[in-house]
């Protein structure tokens, strides 16, 4: 279903969507109040949702769907002038983002046909969850590893696992936390104020040359690398804008690759949900190195994607539930 205030958006997505023949567009919206009321009565698989929108806006649309059977919701929006918003959908169980090229009503609109098509599908097999309470940090009794860094690896539904997963670690971690997140360009500055205001920890959007330090969290950002190096005696990041090979920027890969070949052994890797296999090979190399590699269980993933992909491979030391990452991250520590 599409949920959108504009007709001609409406119109454009409904022949873009048209043109697959494995999706099929059931209804559309033209405001908040719409959608929800057929959402109850059409039941769609996925929804594309506009985020601006007058009565009721697309967060109002994410707060307002059933706790149970709800559809997959990819928000379709102007990067720049709906940021917040955006990043604010991420966190309350958005799948995916899909950039509108402007907000004009014109044919570039139909530059979004494969990326659209795409993410629809890829949202249709993902396993969206609603949380009803906060976890509260843990109380755990440590093991004997000794970890230096944490660097963790996530896709679709990271947003909505970073942010529950931050918020139960302690602002005392004694070690930083690096976080390669596949999100587009131009949303993480905001989703990492709002992972900050909701977490004891300093949480931070990737800068070239900031240095890493225990209770600091970085979120690459979108559209960049972010890797761990060694300069002038200080581990800091570094940020590289250009994609390279890698599928995806920022990459899991390059990101376990690089706390790898840093910290050695005292890397701690984490993989939650997300679609695909990155990370997969940068959890290898840290296992090779010595260190160790946590990764979500199939039954709390959105998607179970990459963590199967490194849980399979025999690179996985611990498989728990997102609820029970933040005990096992601190008994590693």
């Amino acid at each position: 279903m599409i949920v959108d205030d504009s007709a001609f958006v409406r119109k454009v997505l409904r022949e873009l969507l048209s043109a697959s023949p494995e999706i099929e567009v059931v209804g559309i919206a033209r405001d908040g109040l719409d959608a929800l009321e057929k959402v109850y009565e059409l039941k769609p698989d996925v929804l594309t949702l506009d985020l601006m929108m007058p009565n009721l806006d697309g967060l109002g649309v994410l707060e307002g769907l059933p706790l149970e059977a709800a559809p997959r919701v990819i928000v379709v929006s102007i990067s720049g002038t709906d940021t917040e918003l955006g990043a604010a959908a991420l966190q309350a169980g958005a799948l995916d983002i899909v950039r509108k090229p402007t907000a004009l009503a014109t044919d570039q609109l139909y530059e979004l046909r494969d990326e659209l098509i795409r993410k629809v599908k890829q949202a249709a097999v993902a396993r969206p969850r609603r949380f009803t309470r906060a976890l509260q940090t843990p109380a755990v009794t440590p093991l004997s590893h000794t970890h230096e860094v944490i660097v963790l690896g996530t896709s679709t539904g990271g947003p909505q696992a970073i942010t529950r997963l931050l918020a139960a670690l302690p602002g005392s971690l004694p070690v930083p936390i690096v976080i390669a997140l596949h999100i587009p360009s131009g949303y993480t500055e905001a989703l990492a104020a709002r992972l900050d205001a909701g977490s004891a920890l300093d949480v931070r959007e990737a800068e070239d040359g900031m240095q890493l330090r225990p209770g600091l969290a970085v979120l690459a950002r979108g559209g960049a690398h972010a890797r761990i190096v060694r300069r002038d005696g200080r581990h800091c990041i570094a940020v590289d804008e250009h994609q390279g090979s890698a599928t995806h920027a920022p990459s899991v890969n390059v990101l376990f690759e690089s706390a790898a070949g840093t910290f050695g052994s005292g890397t701690l890797g984490v993989v939650l949900t997300g679609m695909g296999d990155d990370g997969l090979l940068g959890a290898g190399a840290i296992h090779r190195a010595g260190g160790l590699v946590l990764t979500e269980a199939e039954h709390s993933c959105v998607v179970y994607g990459m963590p199967r992909c490194v849980a399979e491979a025999g690179y996985s030391a611990s498989q728990v539930s997102l609820d029970e990452m933040a005990t096992e991250i601190l008994r590693f520590l």
